[in-house]
Formats: structure tokens, C-alpha cells, sequence
């Protein structure tokens, strides 16, 4: 079991900046999601944990131990990637067992150790086949029970689930969940897929361009997002985001109007998801006319033009119109978030 810390860690080439002073404890037996953009810093932060990458500056600490001068190898992490690094000229039950063999255990308990970690995934009818012979579900699910194998402190997942078609990425990552409660062992995972992020993590890390935007439960960062670029990134749809005015506490902007708001005066930016809105004929705080309708089946996803912004609202599914038809949006003032028009910082609370 592991407590990992983070204290100031950088890392830089030349001028370009990949992890801008990262700070933050990683509590023991914790599911921590990195979440965010490719290019935003998220799998240069797990490689410097696992030792792949050296800081520029700060420290790294596993279990209270600086770790920045220890080999890979020393610092017992184990690693799924992406791309699964399997080795094709060795059958599943090989590929499990090789870790083992690596590091010298006595082969009399090899076998317990390989379908221990072969059954938490499901593997046991395929342990004599190849590599080349298995689904890309079954590749990633190897890759896991290699992991597994090696009891290790801490695990270390690099989107394990991206080379995956929708359905395998809705079972692998239930499977993945499951292993989490079961092994208790801290992980970090990280992942551009925020649906990812919010049904895995204890905790997510959002990240951008190197830099920490918020760090919190999947609610807090879903329910109280600290930026546009939080709120933008977090849901499905991400949420709408409007820039207007307040006067007098009253937001407006092109076909928008929200009384109420307890903010100063100047140029905001307001924000509200799409299931917290409300469809009707009239009477609503933004009037537009349609320019789509998206029926998903459980619901109906109505879509209007604010400026140069489509502004989105789930209806009932059984809301029928056309698109040009004149529709009304309810967003009362308690369900809207609001935004520095120039930082994109949170205002309210």
C-alpha cells in the first residue's frame, strides 16, 4: 500500500513547459483520474511517477520515500499502457507470469500467483492462446492481469481503454472499477474521456496545458466547476456557456434574459447544463428559434443559436417540434453558474 506526494513538480524542455508545479497527496488505496486534453501534461505526470521521466524540479514521494533518483524497477509500480506491450511470441499465461520471472520469485508459486490474477479478469479459457490470437478486450485484460500479478504498490494506467470500441470500453472499464474495490491498491489512471473520469475516480485531476485547473470528487468538479475550461471539459453535453452583461443583478445578452444574480456588474460569462434547463412554448429566459433536435431515445436534446454559441437543453422524449420553430429555455438564477468574463474563474460559490 502506498501514500504518493507530489511537491512542486515541473518538467520542461528548453521553453516548452509539460507540467507547470504540480502539487498534490495521493492518499493510500485512492482511484486518482488525470484528466484532460492530449498535450495538457496528464501522461508526462504519470511517467515521471513511474520514473520514465525525470522532473526538471521538485519532489517525488512514495510512502514518505524521495523517489526521483530510483529506477523504474525500484520504485514497485506497475504500468498498463495503451498499446497493451504485450509479447507476441509468448501465450497469455506466459505473458501474465513474466513479471514474476523477472524478478526472480520462486517458480513454485508462479502458478497460484498467474490464476489468481487470470480469474479477477476473466482469463482462464484463453491462458494457451497467443497474443495475436485474442480481441483487443482480451489484449487490455492481459495487460491488467500482468499488473496484477505483480502486487504492486501502486498501479499506473495510461489510457488503457482508447484503443477500444464503444461496448468493450463500457465492460473493461466496469471490470476495471471492480479490481480497483477488490485490490485496494492506489492507482492512478489517466484518461482524456471525462465519462471515464467521473464513473472511476475517487478523485479527479483536471489538467490543462501542463497546469492543475481543479482537483475534487467527480461531483464537485461536475456540480462546482472552477473555470470555463472545467465546465467546458466536464459533461455530456459540456455545459453552455453564454458572455453577456449584468446589470442590476440581471444577465443579458442576445435573446437571453436571467434576473436574480448576486454578482456585480461588468461582463460575465453565465453557464448551465442542459438537463438542469427546462423546454417550454414561452416564458422562458432565452428565446430562439430551433437549429436542432437530437432524439437520444430517453430524452430529446434541443439546440438554439446564442451568438456564436449553441446553447443546448434536454427535453422529455417525447418533445416533438422542427428546427426554425420558436422555443423558450427556463434557467432560473439557482441553476446557473457564473464565470469571469477574462480570467474564467468561478464567481459564485
Amino acid at each position: 500500500m502506498a501514500e504518493i506526494q507530489l511537491r512542486n513538480v515541473s518538467k520542461r524542455w528548453g521553453s516548452f513547459v509539460g507540467v507547470e508545479d504540480f502539487t498534490l497527496t495521493i492518499p493510500d488505496r485512492e482511484f486518482l483520474v488525470l484528466l484532460g486534453p492530449s498535450g495538457c501534461g496528464k501522461t508526462t505526470t504519470m511517467r515521471m511517477i513511474a520514473g520514465l521521466e525525470d522532473p526538471s524540479k521538485g519532489e517525488i514521494l512514495i510512502d514518505g520515500k524521495v523517489v526521483n533518483d530510483l529506477e523504474p524497477k525500484d520504485r514497485d509500480v506497475a504500468m498498463v499502457f495503451q498499446s497493451y506491450a504485450l509479447y507476441p511470441n509468448m501465450n497469455v499465461y506466459e505473458n501474465i507470469r513474466f513479471p514474476l520471472r523477472v524478478r526472480g520469485e520462486n517458480p513454485a508459486g508462479h502458478k497460484e500467483k498467474v490464476m489468481r490474477a487470470s480469474a479477477m479478469v476473466e482469463l482462464d479459457e484463453f491462458l494457451h492462446r497467443k497474443p495475436a490470437e485474442l480481441s483487443g478486450g482480451q489484449r487490455q485484460r492481459v495487460a491488467l492481469a500482468r499488473a496484477i500479478v505483480r502486487e504492486p504498490n501502486v498501479f499506473l494506467m495510461d489510457e488503457p481503454l482508447s484503443n477500444l470500441d464503444a461496448k468493450l470500453r463500457v465492460s473493461t472499464r466496469a471490470q476495471i472499477k471492480n479490481l480497483s474495490h477488490e485490490l485496494s491498491v492506489t492507482t492512478i489512471y489517466v484518461t482524456h474521456d471525462q465519462i471515464e473520469a467521473m464513473t472511476l475516480a475517487d478523485r479527479v485531476v483536471v489538467m490543462e496545458k501542463g497546469v492543475v485547473q481543479q482537483v475534487g470528487s467527480p461531483t464537485e468538479i461536475y456540480d462546482k466547476p472552477a473555470n470555463t475550461f472545467v465546465a467546458s471539459f466536464i459533461g455530456n453535453p459540456a455545459m453552455n456557456l453564454i458572455d453577456g452583461v449584468v446589470q442590476g443583478g440581471t444577465f443579458t445578452a442576445d435573446s437571453v434574459s436571467v434576473e436574480g444574480l448576486n454578482v456585480k456588474d461588468g461582463p460575465i460569462t453565465l453557464g448551465f447544463r442542459a438537463e438542469d434547463a427546462e423546454v417550454s412554448q414561452e416564458g422562458g429566459q432565452i428565446t430562439a428559434p430551433i437549429y436542432t433536435l437530437e432524439l437520444l431515445g430517453d430524452a430529446t436534446m434541443v439546440s438554439v443559436r446564442i451568438g456564436g454559441a449553441l446553447v443546448s437543453a434536454r427535453s422529455d422524449k417525447t418533445f416533438r417540434a422542427e428546427i426554425g420553430d420558436p422555443i423558450s429555455i427556463r434557467i432560473p438564477q439557482e441553476i446557473c453558474h457564473l464565470f469571469d468574463a477574462e480570467t474564467g474563474a468561478r464567481l459564485d460559490g
